[in-house]
């Protein structure tokens, strides 16, 4: 496989070109206006979550590279050689290399990932990482279904899910059951499935991680609308919004909003939007699981635990999966 043929991602068409627009649209036509987290990770997104992760109250990223480099070796006695890694939500790829390195002669690696500039360029990182190992990149919305390249077809082996970040939070319980189940039947009958998992916790802990004290989250979360502005011909006025993280303890879930601190009114796209003073935009939802319930949630989805890394604090998890139908 050549070079160029690395660095060229695979464009699944069944993202419509009008995706963005028909979801802010409709988000913030909808009491409570809301917006899919998804649409925060353009370019400029991306570089701000990837300095979120290096922030002291980010534990989350520091806390899984090291669970991922002590169970590696244990992930890839079980999944063999051969294998393709399908990265969904892939980002800068930069806890891949600890699986990578660890397989043994990996035939493909495969990031998902809506953010195409970006995407590129983590993968040309990466291919200056791991040489050997083809890079097939799809740029793709992991949230809707899509298709893997062409060109897995012809290549043998079993498929390793990779899930890391705890990004399986962003999904409600009920999405998340039917993205594990949807994945399931694209990696195929020699499958397991590595996701990270963020544990239930003490609020104090949490909202520090998604409201940092140097306001990387608050302009990562802020982004969208000049995002908006710059792409859907929109006005939202940026001082006119705060960023603020909530704990919502009976979904057990962290909530992102852009709170208006006045009433205006802007326009998207010609349409006209009122906002009232206190009211907020959702934009993303992070929820936490107990061992219990994602044990509960994989298997509603057809997966079993095989493994599971917790570190000493019990705050993160890296969860082994296997197909239910497969023997014990």
């Amino acid at each position: 496989m050549s070079q160029a043929t690395q660095a060229t991602a695979f464009v699944c068409p069944s993202l419509p070109d009008n995706a963005f627009a028909t979801d802010v649209l409709a988000g913030l036509g909808h009491t409570p206006k809301t917006l899919p987290s998804v649409w925060l990770y353009d370019r400029r997104g991306s570089e701000l979550f990837e300095e979120i992760t290096g922030l002291d109250e980010y534990y989350q990223t520091r806390t899984e590279t090291a669970l991922l480099g002590e169970c590696a070796a244990a992930i890839a006695d079980v999944i063999g050689p051969d294998a393709v890694v399908v990265e969904f939500g892939s980002g800068s790829s930069r806890k891949t290399p600890l699986l990578l390195d660890a397989l043994v002669t990996p035939r493909a690696y495969v990031p998902v990932d809506i953010a195409d500039d970006f995407l590129d360029d983590a993968v040309a990182t990466l291919a200056r990482r791991c040489p050997g190992i083809p890079m097939l990149p799809v740029r793709a919305d992991f949230t809707r279904p899509f298709r893997l390249p062409p060109q897995l077809q012809s290549t043998q082996g079993p498929r390793l899910g990779f899930f890391p970040g705890s990004t399986i939070g962003n999904f409600a319980p009920g999405q998340a059951a039917a993205f594990l189940a949807h994945v399931g039947k694209m990696l195929g009958p020699r499958r397991r499935m590595v996701v990270g998992v963020d544990a239930c916790k003490d609020p104090a802990v949490l909202l520090p991680a998604y409201d940092d004290a140097h306001g990387v989250t608050a302009r990562f979360d802020l982004n969208v609308l000049t995002r908006i502005n710059r792409e859907l011909d929109g006005d939202l006025p940026l001082d006119a919004f705060r960023h603020e993280a909530r704990f919502n303890a009976s979904a057990s879930r962290i909530e992102m909003h852009l709170v208006a601190q006045r009433p205006f009114q802007a326009t998207v796209l010609g349409r006209r939007i009122d906002f009232a003073a206190g009211e907020s935009i959702h934009t993303e939802n992070s929820y936490k699981y107990g061992q219990t319930e994602f044990r509960a949630l994989a298997a509603s989805a057809g997966w079993d635990v095989e493994r599971v890394w917790l570190d000493a604090r019990a705050r993160f998890a890296v969860y082994l999966l296997r197909p239910v139908s497969e023997e014990k």
